[in-house]
């Protein structure tokens, strides 16, 4: 089979199912009305029948249907049927063997055909029948009295009728036909509206490519195609801010792997030409390459870490309590507070609030903002702080160092981002250290932010999601 777009499937059964209504509803319509029409040519039958037995029985005063002889004598006369007789109403009377005994003048020498099925406990029945090639309806009834008994046939002709069900078929027909191409042309009408603005957005959807994320549909509808539309305008943006990331990320990457690949490669090559003669050229190129290729090593964990962090669901949680984590990440970098000359502290509380998350990222991410604060503060002091409020945990990183400048706070989380306190190369680190921690507290539901400490310095505030506030433990 063909393919058939989705604008002629709908078009087909859209004018199928209303050509299947139309011709159903037409059906009923026919078959009621030859209904109506048969019962009142019944009706017309049944009156004349019903006629001639009040004026039989008014003859007959004593009993419902018992005659007396002079009663059939005035039934069988042809000339008392004439009063029932008209253009459209035909009397016979036959005796009870099926002999015609007498009939109204417009019969001629027709004969009206005895119904067998009338006898005694069955003395009225309906039939058609067909006399001269003439359709009839007929309504036959036994009268008796004593041991005398007549059968009077009481007919009316159905070609008229007939003729009026033929020309009610024929007009339906043609009003059926004429429904139907309605229909069909409708159908097409509807369903290319339909189909319209989903063609146009996806037009649009091939035209766009890596290299045109700019790309926006306009429209002003309020249905569904208008929420569709949305969403394509939603996800181009979602994919354009996600590929101008990456250019980012790529350069910013390629930026930072070229220094310490072009430190390793100088020295190798001082390697080769002077290791062998100078011991000094030798050990101190051996030292710069083992530095740089650590540096590397740093910044690829810091990646791959990163990327552990973006995906989230990969990531095992247990309960576990913020203090001990914090604990242990101060515990961590307190030698490198004391090898710099700071005061590291940390304010243990009294309860410890119970997060849900992963113990080597939490403990990641306090060591990360603890890092960070120690570069960057030249002398003075660095604390840790950890507490709970509402629904919610947090920990806070503050230094006595010299801040971060108001127009940096929202972008200090950026990976690769350096500000101008850490231009110098005195300063180590691979720029993804903050990067990492906001990309931690997202996949656990928190959040992180930058401010400027009342006291001076920096101060980096963590926010999590609390297990329950009741369910806390001693520090």
């Amino acid at each position: 089979m063909g393919y058939l777009s989705l604008k002629w499937r709908i078009a087909a059964a859209y004018a199928v199912l209303l050509i299947v209504v139309l011709a159903g509803m037409s059906g009923v319509i026919v078959w009621r009305l030859q209904s109506i029409l048969f019962d009142e040519a019944r009706s017309r039958v049944d009156t004349t029948m019903a006629d001639i037995a009040q004026r039989v029985e008014a003859a007959n005063p004593f009993a419902l249907g018992e005659f007396a002889p002079e009663t059939f004598d005035q039934l069988f006369s042809s000339a008392n049927l004439v009063m029932w007789e008209s253009p459209n109403t035909f009397i016979q009377v036959d005796n009870v063997a099926g002999y015609p005994i007498a009939r109204t003048p417009n019969l001629g020498a027709t004969n009206i055909p005895p119904n067998t099925a009338i006898a005694p406990g069955k003395d009225s029945a309906f039939r058609t029948i067909s006399l001269n090639g003439r359709p009839f309806l007929v309504e036959d009834r036994l009268f008796h009295s004593g041991n005398a008994a007549a059968i009077v046939h009481v007919a009316e002709p159905l070609d008229a009728l007939y003729r009026t069900f033929e020309q009610g078929r024929q007009a339906i027909i043609l009003i059926l036909l004429g429904g139907a191409v309605a229909v069909v042309v409708l159908s097409f009408v509807v369903a290319s509206q339909a189909i319209e603005p989903i063609t146009t957005l996806s037009q649009a959807m091939r035209e766009v490519g890596s290299e045109r994320l700019d790309v926006r549909l306009v429209t002003h509808r309020r249905d569904e195609i208008g929420e569709l539309t949305a969403s394509f305008n939603d996800l181009l943006s979602r994919l354009e801010e996600a590929f101008a990331r990456e250019r980012q990320f790529i350069s910013d990457a390629s930026h930072e792997l070229k220094t310490p690949l072009t430190s390793i490669n100088a020295n190798a090559q001082l390697l080769m030409r002077w290791g062998d003669r100078d011991e000094a050229v030798r050990h101190e190129s051996l030292e710069t390459i083992a530095r740089e290729s650590a540096a590397l090593a740093d910044m690829v964990n810091g990646m791959l870490t990163l990327a552990k962090a973006d995906r989230g669901d990969d990531v095992p949680k247990e309960p576990l309590s913020l203090a001990m984590v914090a604990a242990e990440a101060v515990r961590g970098a307190s030698q490198r507070a004391t090898e710099k000359g700071l005061a590291l502290e940390f304010e243990r509380p009294e309860r410890s609030p119970l997060v849900e998350g992963s113990e080597h990222l939490l403990r990641q991410l306090i060591g990360n903002l603890i890092d960070n604060a120690i570069k960057f503060t030249p002398g003075g002091s660095v604390s840790v702080r950890v507490g709970g409020n509402g629904g919610n945990a947090w920990v806070e990183v503050a230094d006595t160092g010299p801040g971060i400048p108001d127009a940096e706070l929202g972008a200090v989380f950026e990976r690769f981002y350096r500000s101008d306190r850490s231009h110098s190369r005195n300063v180590p680190g691979t720029g993804l250290g903050l990067a990492i921690v906001r990309s931690i507290a997202r996949v656990h539901g928190g959040s992180v932010s930058a401010e400027r400490a009342p006291e001076g310095g920096a101060l980096f505030r963590v926010e999590l999601p609390a297990i329950d506030e009741s369910l806390t433990e001693p520090s």
